[in-house]
């Protein structure tokens, strides 16, 4: 006789991090961000009555700020998991310093691994494209820290650099350094597989069907408007030393009770 098989009992989540985590680019009809973390949050809520959330990203927080502003909060709280993505925004930067980021990092999992059933990490998903190429070994070194902290203190990582479907240009917005609504779909059912539940999408890693490439000149038009909004005040925070995510204050900062 075939067994049923043990379904997680996970009955609060707390996820810390930057504006991947926030949800930056899955706007909802309100103006608000949703992203992965809420879409995985209101899987996990529909089988555990009583099941509690607090989102503590914001857009644009160093790995140092996450430290500082998020870790002891998300201690507090003792969820049962705890979502920990961050360091990307640092290899961004015109000067990273990596040693940093891995002693931040370290302290970071180190902190928060007794403080829940399971910590979950992530090497982050990343688009092709000659902006990010550049930054690309200072990443890979990045995701090659998360897998050593994660086998030393027992985390969960969830590959999403190496998911060929998140690679895919469509996957991203116009600002192309955030999500859509289908790519942030995709992470969470990512994170919700590791996390040991029965799949919704067994497909999430399968790229999209193929679509005829937009012109050259439509390719050029996009080029420039990207440009302007996006890249050239990107460029500009960074060399000013200032964030997106300047006094903002997270989302959903305390550990309540799902609503969506």
């Amino acid at each position: 006789m075939q067994k049923n098989p043990v379904l997680p009992a996970h009955s609060s989540l707390v996820a810390i991090g930057d504006s991947f985590t926030e949800g930056m680019s899955d706007l909802k009809p309100d103006g608000s961000y949703r992203g992965w973390a809420d879409v995985l949050a209101e899987r996990m809520a529909a089988g555990t009555p009583g099941f509690r959330y607090a989102n503590l990203a914001v857009r644009g927080k160093l790995i140092g700020q996450i430290v500082e502003e998020q870790v002891d909060v998300a201690i507090a709280m003792r969820p049962d998991v705890i979502t920990l993505v961050g360091g990307l925004n640092d290899t961004l930067r015109p000067k990273c310093d990596m040693g940093q980021v891995r002693d931040l990092l370290t302290e970071a999992v180190e902190r928060l691994a007794p403080a829940c059933e399971q910590l979950v990490l992530m090497r982050s998903p990343g688009r092709q494209g000659p902006v990010l190429d550049r930054f690309r070994p200072r990443m890979e070194e990045l995701f090659g820290i998360v897998d050593a902290l994660a086998e030393r203190h027992g985390a969960l990582v969830v590959d999403l650099y190496g998911a060929p479907s998140l690679a895919d240009p469509r996957m991203w917005d116009v600002d192309r350094l955030h999500l859509t609504a289908e790519g942030h779909r995709r992470v969470a059912e990512a994170v919700w597989q590791t996390l040991g539940y029965e799949p919704e999408d067994t497909e999430w890693r399968t790229p999209m069907p193929a679509t005829p490439p937009p012109g050259w000149l439509a390719r050029r038009i996009e080029d420039v408007r990207f440009t302007k909004q996006h890249l050239l005040p990107w460029i500009g925070r960074r060399l000013t030393g200032r964030s997106s995510g300047d006094g903002r204050a997270p989302k959903r900062p305390e550990l309540l009770p799902y609503e969506a």
